[in-house]
């Protein structure tokens, strides 16, 4: 089954929402009818370790640590996924970013 479009889940500090913004509106992500740059947020709490030889953003070594960041959800058609992950590194300060693409079987139901 091919899916025409996929949910993209992104977790990054509250800072950071304006240049995401950007980044996805450039990859042709969150586009819905007429409208563009379609995406919603909620403020939540991430929480990690890092180990030994990470590059934390924010944090302490070795140490448990949680900072508030947001989640963002916004639709993006398939085929334009790899270019708004891209788009979405290239913003995102943490070493590795969480971002999540969930197929959707329906949309506009």
């Amino acid at each position: 089954m091919d899916f025409e479009y996929c949910k993209i889940e992104i977790f990054i500090p509250k800072a950071h929402l304006a240049a995401l913004q950007d980044a996805l509106r450039s990859a042709g992500a969150g586009h819905i009818g007429s409208y563009d740059s379609c995406l919603s947020y909620y403020e939540t709490t991430g929480c990690w370790r890092p180990l030994e030889g990470s590059r934390p953003y924010i944090g302490t070594e070795n140490a448990f640590c949680s900072e508030p960041e947001y989640k963002v959800e916004v639709i993006c058609r398939t085929e334009k996924v790899d270019e708004a992950i891209s788009a979405i590194k290239s913003v995102h300060p943490y070493e590795v970013p969480v971002i999540n693409a969930i197929p959707l079987f329906r949309t506009g139901f």
